[in-house]
């Protein structure tokens, strides 16, 4: 069946795969951007069918009277919230910052009062983060839904913060939503400086220098954003209203295998300093719920993502592209 919908950060990297997803089910898709443009990067074919309209929902003004007479027209029945600051040293340390705090909170309180002014039952799928959950133990670090949350920086804080602004719209206003944690996605149009698209500029680059890592020890939930953005539509159609969902591989992956990957591809004799050595375990992903809701399971092999997304970097740097586009989703 097909929907109408509305996605919030429709330009940036996930929303802009998902707006391609979207299209590809046979829905019709309208996209909102702060200023109503696409990005550089943005495939020509989205330029052509989605339609943007310009609303900054970081600004305390709000929604101008023409986006929401634009967003009233098209009188959709899904928004997906996906607008936000997400590259966490952004966001600030120990507390966010006030701009994070705008955006990805104030903003999220936006879009669920949009919801539900537009009349008729509209479902809003919020994208949240890992990042709302604790530290985990290196000999236990899945995670299902009812993990302790307790968020150490500014991103995860004000995406658990946009979490109950969500919950409060469903208790009080009966709001139709969903919420959606986001572990670490990646792959081609993603830009540094998150942690794969950072290493494949490195390579597609070339030259003698070393290929500048973080870490090789540190272990992570990645995922093909692929197959996160199918996740997010399976959500909205299939999702149980105000259930929270892990979307993630549910595979802990290793960065220096990662990393000898992609060496493989690019270039095996490249060296590699890392500028942050040291251990790290991040949360990984019960997605039990997820599959029980939707049948969702993740199709894209690790494989793939990294050669599409070292021939993307190659393709930009062969044409002169000197962009590093905006990140999305975790910083590693």
């Amino acid at each position: 069946m097909a929907h109408r919908a509305l996605i919030t950060g429709a330009p940036g990297f996930a929303g802009s795969y998902l707006a391609e997803h979207l299209l590809e089910c046979g829905d019709s898709v309208l996209g909102c951007s702060p200023d109503g443009l696409w990005e550089k990067r943005s495939p020509q074919e989205l330029r052509d069918r989605v339609e943007l309209v310009a609303w900054d929902l970081g600004s305390p003004e709000g929604i101008s009277a023409e986006a929401r007479r634009s967003i009233e027209r098209f009188a959709p029945r899904w928004i997906f919230h996906l607008a936000a600051l997400s590259v966490p040293v952004d966001c600030g340390s120990d507390q966010p910052t006030p701009e994070a705090g705008a955006v990805n909170v104030e903003g999220t309180r936006r879009v669920l009062e949009l919801a539900g002014s537009l009349g008729g039952v509209v479902r809003v799928l919020f994208t949240s983060s890992s990042y709302v959950y604790g530290p985990v133990d290196r000999r236990s670090p899945r995670v299902d839904e009812t993990a302790p949350l307790a968020p150490r920086r500014g991103y995860g804080r004000t995406k658990l913060a946009a979490e109950e602004e969500v919950r409060r719209a469903i208790d009080r206003k009966g709001c139709d939503a969903v919420i959606a944690r986001a572990f670490q996605h990646t792959g081609p149009r993603q830009g540094p400086p998150m942690m794969l698209p950072e290493w494949a500029e490195q390579f597609a680059r070339g030259g003698p220098e070393p290929i500048k890592v973080h870490t090789l020890n540190a272990r992570i939930d990645l995922s093909d954003v692929r197959d996160v953005v199918r996740a997010y539509r399976l959500l909205a159609e299939r999702g149980g209203r105000g259930e929270v969902y892990n979307v993630g591989s549910g595979t802990s992956r290793r960065t220096g295998d990662i990393l000898d990957l992609l060496r493989s591809m690019a270039d095996p004799d490249r060296p590699v300093v890392e500028t942050r050595p040291g251990s790290k375990q991040d949360p990984i992903a019960d997605t039990t719920r997820l599959v029980r809701a939707t049948g969702w399971r993740a199709t894209i092999p690790l494989e793939q993502t990294v050669a599409d997304t070292l021939a993307w970097w190659r393709r930009q740097v062969s044409q002169g592209g000197k962009q590093r586009p905006p990140g999305e989703e975790i910083e590693s």
